[in-house]
């Protein structure tokens, strides 16, 4: 990893509750696991060898969520296909569970958890909550832009505090900066985690494959409940909904951590991942054409879910067993790094760029030079507010170990 001793030796000990964990938000970089870059994964001080290839992993589902918003500037032929780019957020919540569980030692008090946890995702959040403000939001909002908002300070206040994910009203739940809603699931996820870990420290192999299917369970339980029981059944705010990804994620690693070790393959894991969401997509699309295609829809987070945590739970073991690993490249863990400020400013630099110049043009392939250009200029903005904003302020307001 670009500086890895450096950020390991201020970022692996997270806590919760008499837990030492770190685990980073949605985009944010993977820094939290012990070992050396592109070494095989070896333990020292009884801790878990490092899964950096997650930190690679991670800049593909930014990227993902990337290839989704640029088709409100330049479509492409497959804009209905890269709509499931908003899936990487449950990639995100997945990688979430699975880090915080899987670095999660003794030590450090939930204070210091939480203290480190707001270090780690606040200050550059309220930095791009800032820059998001002035392409968002107009006292008197042009004719024709929707996505500029007339201002609300209410709206405004509660983005700030990461409480309008709790909101499903869109006007408030993608209020502020439009990636933040990510943020207010998160900072859920963080505040019960001590607690989840605390009553699941026992459990081995067999206890998180079960953690893993009672959740896929009851989470696509409710939503055929909800479809079918629409008046009866109450409709759950984001971060409740997401918790299934993040609890699915925390099961995964508990397996792991066991001692399982799963020989998948990784070109089978992403293949099951690409063809998973190609069934998804065609159910979706021909629903007429495809047996169970309602059913697939309603419990749609819920196979994601799945999807990801497979291909997550391949890629960490394949680096568990020392295997070579592109994803742990030097420029891969670097795009990972970046990929939490990528995550949180590419959007407000594309929708500055819309305003200014309208969509790109019709549907067609020539659009791809937009999404370079785009894609060249939100890399450069991340890695420059990485290197001057987020690592030095995470690792001024962290405090000592």
């Amino acid at each position: 990893m670009t500086k890895a001793a450096e950020e390991n030796q201020t970022s692996t000990q997270e806590v919760a509750g008499s837990t030492d964990v770190g685990t980073p938000p949605p985009g944010a970089p993977v820094s939290a696991f012990p070992g050396e870059s592109g070494a095989p994964p070896a333990r020292a001080a009884g801790r878990l060898p490092r899964v950096e290839s997650l930190t690679g992993l991670r800049w593909w589902a930014a990227f993902f969520v990337f290839c989704h918003h640029m088709t409100n500037l330049a479509p492409l032929p497959i804009f209905d296909f890269l709509k499931y780019g908003t899936s990487g957020v449950t990639f995100f919540f997945v990688l979430s569970g699975f880090v915080l569980t899987w670095s999660a030692q003794k030590g450090t008090k939930i204070r210091t958890f939480y203290r480190r946890r707001f270090a780690r995702i606040f200050p550059l959040y309220f930095l791009t909550l800032i820059a998001a403000f002035f392409v968002f939001y107009r006292v008197d909002p042009p004719a024709g832009m929707s996505w500029i908002k007339p201002i609300s300070i209410g709206v405004l206040v509660l983005s700030a505090f990461l409480l309008h994910g709790w909101s499903n009203n869109p006007t408030i739940l993608y209020g502020g900066n439009p990636a933040g809603w990510t943020l207010s699931v998160e900072a859920f996820f963080y505040a019960y985690f001590p607690f989840v870990w605390r009553a699941t420290q026992r459990l081995k192999t067999a206890g998180g494959l079960i953690l893993c299917v009672s959740v896929i369970v009851v989470g696509g339980a409710y939503r055929l409940a909800l479809f079918h029981y629409k008046d009866v059944v109450p409709i759950l705010p984001q971060p409740v909904l997401h918790s299934v990804a993040f609890l699915f994620g925390i099961g995964l690693a508990i397996a792991l951590r066991s001692g399982w070790k799963p020989r998948i393959p990784v070109w089978f894991a992403f293949l099951v991942t690409g063809g998973g969401l190609y069934v998804l997509w065609y159910s979706g699309s021909h629903p007429a054409n495809f047996p169970g295609a309602v059913t697939m829809g309603l419990c749609q987070k819920e196979i994601l879910t799945f999807l990801y945590g497979f291909l997550i739970l391949a890629v960490a073991a394949r680096d568990i067993r020392g295997g070579r690993s592109f994803l742990r490249s030097k420029p891969m863990v670097a795009l990972g790094q970046w990929s939490y400020a990528f995550y949180l400013t590419h959007a407000t630099i594309l929708y500055a760029i819309k305003e200014q110049h309208g969509v790109a043009g019709p549907i067609g392939w020539s659009n791809l030079t937009w999404y370079a250009g785009v894609l060249v200029i939100s890399i450069f903005a991340a890695g420059v507010l990485y290197k001057f904003v987020e690592h030095p302020l995470e690792r001024k307001l962290r405090g000592p170990r």
